[in-house]
């Protein structure tokens, strides 16, 4: 029995998808039965909020290109410094976290006393969750001001999950892009796009921009009450407001 998502697809490494589990079961010569869950208990089992979540990041097109109101906590914030400020204060329950997209070097894995995310021109500094708690970061009281990343919390949730969207997604010309080369140099998720855009560039792009959508994709759904964004991309960060009728953070 296989659970499959493709849209969790978050490295070059990755493998699974339909094609692939169909053309084992035509060579083995097996029967294969299909189902589909229709709901989920993610996201307050919110649907709408995870439809609009794919149409707002371009995955697949949907009905809901409008958030409907009070059906989940989505909240953009104007600032990186005032949103973790946010999730310190939610986190009574140990139960509020940041993340953030792979933008920034983990300097401080070698340096400790380096910052690895910094953000101008918000005076915005922080460091990516030490090595040592691995995946347990998560649930580990005062990692709260860590930051986590699509490596050490897909698959997790937390009650609220505040996501800094880095320069890697932004909003030209109506659309939302994805930008490859923004991505942290430690970052292996893209290992190979250099590579490949001598190899086979439409490919690659495309294949790296499916990755980078996923990546915010899973981010963005990892709180089952509450996801509070803050977008570097100002013109995503607009556009976000505007899309989902968020209530603004401070």
């Amino acid at each position: 029995m296989f659970f499959l998502d493709e849209d969790q697809r978050v490295t070059f490494d990755d493998i699974g998808s339909t094609a692939e589990i169909e053309k084992w079961c035509h060579f083995h010569e097996a029967e294969l039965h299909r189902d589909m869950l229709p709901s989920q208990f993610r996201c307050s089992g919110s649907d709408g909020y995870l439809a609009w979540l794919d149409q707002t990041l371009g995955i697949r097109t949907t009905a809901n290109e409008r958030l409907e109101p009070g059906s989940y906590d989505f909240r953009v914030f104007d600032d990186p410094v005032g949103l973790h400020e946010a999730i310190r204060q939610a986190n009574h329950t140990n139960q509020a976290r940041m993340v953030a997209g792979y933008c920034w070097n983990w300097t401080s894995k070698n340096h400790p006393k380096d910052w690895d995310i910094t953000i101008e021109p918000y005076d915005y500094r922080a460091r990516w969750n030490l090595s040592k708690d691995g995946s347990v970061w998560i649930m580990k009281p005062g990692t709260v001001e860590e930051v986590g990343c699509i490596h050490t919390c897909q698959g997790l949730e937390l009650e609220t999950i505040g996501v800094i969207i880095g320069p890697d997604l932004a909003f030209r010309d109506g659309q939302v892009v994805t930008v490859p080369t923004a991505r942290a140099r430690t970052d292996q998720t893209l290992k190979g796009y250099k590579m490949g855009l001598r190899c086979d560039p439409q490919g690659i792009r495309l294949k790296a921009d499916a990755i980078i959508r996923n990546t915010y994709r899973a981010l963005m759904s990892r709180g089952t009450r509450s996801c509070w964004v803050f977008a570097c991309d100002p013109e995503l960060n607009s556009w976000l407001k505007q899309a989902s009728g968020a209530a603004m953070g401070s």
